[in-house]
């Protein structure tokens, strides 16, 4: 197997697949990732979402309404908790894109976010001055994104942007490491022509107790989950359970779908959907030390 690592949209990418990709394939990947980033970074200037921060009208991007659909049924199942004007909260608290990470006073978002931001297949807008984030479910859309560039690849391809991957044509074993201490794993799962995603709030950390996991209702930081992983179909789905489970709505969003899961709390307790399908180290229900 070859693999291919970059740096891209923050995070480190590795491409495993059975024979080097070619000059045209890397191109094509990196192609799909500017765009992407062009469309829905809020720390790019230039972005779609950062030219109508301040209220205004935009060509919708191809996956706006997948997307935010998406969002609106996480919305949904949080009570609120998940939102993506929760942009405003996060610079706030200083994760700006100037990465200041000088934190001022919490921002709750929009509670009724789809009243201000309206989406098409032909315009995305914002009805106010607001700050657009999709990282909830954002790099595991992307994931699919460039897997889908390279379906005409053949054999196994692994595609995993910093801990958010999915695999096509094959299997892999994946460690879920854990969230205080990187040289153990709580359990490993194989993730089979599918995608895992893991979030945790000791990644994209600064300050006093802040990380990139808001609470849309507070502007606050959550506090009693520390890292999720959940298996789907798909990235983008994936990324959207991670982000669901830190609140209470994310187990009954997840079996709603018939997705497997497993959460770690900030007290190193471990709770995983009924039937998790890989192996646990840390027996569910019971502390893992920090």
């Amino acid at each position: 197997m070859d693999t291919w690592r970059f740096d891209a949209i923050g995070t480190v990418w590795e491409i495993e697949t059975s024979a080097p990709l070619g000059e045209r394939e890397r191109t094509a990947v990196s192609a799909v990732i500017d765009a992407f980033d062009a469309e829905w970074s809020r720390f790019r200037a230039g972005s779609l979402v950062s030219q109508i921060a301040g209220g205004g009208e935009c060509p919708a991007p191809p996956d706006a309404v997948a997307m935010l659909e998406l969002y609106r049924e996480v919305s949904e199942a949080t009570a609120g908790a998940v939102n993506p004007l929760a942009g405003g909260s996060l610079v706030a608290l200083g994760y700006d894109p100037g990465y200041s990470l000088r934190a001022g006073v919490a921002r709750q978002a929009p509670e009724d976010w789809t009243a201000t931001l309206r989406w098409s297949d032909a315009a995305l807008s914002l009805d106010a001055p607001a700050v657009i984030d999709v990282g909830a479910i954002g790099k595991g859309r992307l994931v699919d994104l460039v897997l889908a560039a390279l379906s005409h690849v053949g054999g196994r391809i692994v595609v995993d942007a910093g801990g958010d991957l999915a695999v096509r044509g094959g299997g892999i074993r994946v460690g879920l490491e854990h969230p205080y201490d990187t040289s153990r794993a709580i359990g490993v799962v194989e993730v089979r022509d599918r995608a895992l995603c893991a979030s945790a709030t000791t990644r994209r950390a600064w300050g006093d107790g802040l990380h990139h996991v808001i609470d849309a209702r507070t502007g606050l930081p959550v506090r009693r989950w520390a890292a999720t992983w959940a298996l789907a179909p798909d990235a983008m789905l994936a990324d959207a359970t991670t982000t669901a489970l830190f609140f209470d709505g994310g187990p009954a969003f997840a079996a709603a779908r018939g997705l497997d899961w497993v959460r770690m709390s900030t007290d190193g307790r471990v709770e995983a959907s009924t039937g998790f399908p890989g192996e646990l180290f840390l027996l569910p229900g019971r502390p893992g030390g920090r």
